[in-house]
Formats: C-alpha cells, sequence, structure tokens
C-alpha cells in the first residue's frame, strides 16, 4: 500500500487533511453534500441483510448455485444500488433477468429494506447534533446525494429526524432522479445535483464513506471528505481511511464532532 493508515494518522490527530493534485481548492464553500447510508445513518447492515436475502432467492430461482452473505455482498458492492448489483452478479454468475423481472425484484427488495429501516435505523453517531448546528447557522446550503432510491432516503431521513435539515428538492437519488437510473461511481447523480443546485464543483464539499460515492464525487470534480465512523473496528477504518484517500478524498473524518474543525481548515486553505 502506497500510503500507510500510520502516514495519515495519529494517536492526537484522528483526521487529516491534504491538498490532493486531483481536486481544485475551494475558494468558497456554499453546498454541503453528503452521502446518505452509512454516512448519515447506519443503514447499510439493514439493507446488505434484506439484499442478501433477495439476491439468493433469485440465484435459486435461476438455478444458480452461488449465494451471498451479507458480508459477501458488502465487501464487493458497498455504496452500489440493488440494480447495480443485480446487473453485476448478471454478468458474473452468466443468469439473465428481464426488465420486468429486475423492476420486480428491485420493489421487493426496496420495500422489505424500507420496513427494516423504518423499525431498526439509527443516526450515524453526531450526524444528528452536526446537522442541527449547520441548519441553524443558516451559512450552507445542505443536499443529500445518494445512489439509494428516494423512497429508501426519505425512510432513513425520517426515522432518525434528520429529514428537516434537507429541503424536499434537495434530496437527489441515482436510482430515481435522473432520466436513466444510475449508480455510484458514475457521477451523474453528482452531475445532475449540481445542475439543480445551481453550483459549481468547487463551491461544494461532500461526504461519503466508500470508494464508489468518493469515485463519483471526484470524477464531478466535486472535493470529498471520507468518513470512517460507521466501519467496524479500528483496523478496519484505518484500512479504509488509506482506500478512500487513495481514491481521491481530500481528507478522512473518523467521528462526525470533527467535521466543522474540518471543514473549517479547508475553507482557509482555499
Amino acid at each position: 500500500m502506497a500510503v500507510s493508515p500510520e502516514s495519515l494518522f495519529s494517536r492526537h490527530a484522528p483526521f487529516t487533511v491534504l491538498a490532493s493534485s486531483r481536486l481544485t481548492l475551494s475558494l468558497q464553500i456554499k453546498y454541503l453534500l453528503f452521502d446518505c447510508d452509512n454516512t448519515l445513518v447506519l443503514s447499510e447492515d439493514i439493507a446488505f441483510d434484506v439484499c442478501s436475502g433477495v439476491v439468493n432467492e433469485i440465484l435459486e430461482k435461476k438455478g444458480i448455485a452461488a449465494r451471498y452473505s451479507p458480508e459477501a455482498l458488502i465487501s464487493q458492492f458497498v455504496g452500489l444500488n440493488f440494480r447495480s448489483i443485480m446487473t453485476i452478479l448478471q454478468r458474473q454468475l452468466g443468469f439473465r433477468l428481464d426488465q420486468d423481472e429486475l423492476r420486480g425484484f428491485t420493489k421487493i427488495e426496496e420495500d422489505r429494506v424500507i420496513a427494516n429501516v423504518e423499525a431498526k435505523v439509527k443516526a450515524c453517531p453526531g450526524s444528528l447534533e452536526m446537522l442541527q448546528k449547520l441548519h441553524q447557522q443558516g451559512k450552507y446550503k445542505m443536499a443529500v446525494v445518494s445512489s439509494s432510491s428516494l423512497r429508501r432516503i426519505n425512510a432513513c431521513l425520517e426515522a432518525t429526524g434528520q429529514d428537516k435539515f434537507f429541503d424536499t428538492e434537495n434530496i437527489f437519488s441515482a436510482a430515481d432522479s435522473l432520466s436513466l437510473p444510475s449508480s455510484k461511481p458514475n457521477p451523474s447523480v453528482y452531475l445532475h445535483a449540481l445542475q439543480q443546485l445551481r453550483a459549481s464543483p468547487e463551491e461544494c464539499l461532500t461526504t461519503e464513506d466508500s470508494k464508489s460515492g468518493v469515485l463519483a464525487a471526484v470524477n464531478a470534480g466535486i472535493p470529498c471528505l471520507g468518513y470512517v465512523g460507521s466501519t467496524h473496528t479500528r483496523g478496519q477504518k484505518h484500512e479504509m481511511s488509506s482506500h478512500l484517500m487513495l481514491t481521491g478524498c481530500k481528507g478522512i473524518m473518523w467521528d462526525w464532532i470533527e467535521y466543522e474543525k474540518i471543514l473549517a481548515e479547508i475553507e482557509a486553505m482555499g
């Protein structure tokens, strides 16, 4: 690994902010963008528990011997929506779903995930308090940019009380907001968000927890913070932080309490 976790972090510096030659530093940040799943809300484990069940139902129906645990799906597909996961699995395993089948199973997966989210989901620690503070300050326009469906995003935000911080028109879904459904790492949803917000990339800062999300942001020209607070163990956090920095993040946040300080440092670099 070209960049070790130890070179990025120390015991006394839980986050880092680095200038990146791949990104243009912001002169004035006006828009704060946020991924949803495992950035604002702890929903990925819930979603992939459901996703693995639906995936295995499909594979059994198609006569495919392979089966996937939630952990196996997360390791391979974190940051992708169900439609994109199934597109990849069809290619990898050599089976086919017609468009009606894909739409049907996508709806089944979405309904089951939303039911579980409404019952179980929690906000990422510290995110609710930070969003409240940013909202009260009124300095920035805030938006959610996610691969998930609008129904799932809204269910997550409503269940955690975060919906009051985002105007409905500032919630963007790669699955629903585009003329053709997409998923990160395709930057289309970020480009769409920029267009709708009438924002330039250098006026924005986004926060992502996955390589696919970071790639989408970077390929849209938007500076990105990597968030590793939802990763399970300290060792995994270090590993993920290295991956996200190498993918193009300009900084890493371990805890939401750090957000304001990182934001101020990035603004001062402009």
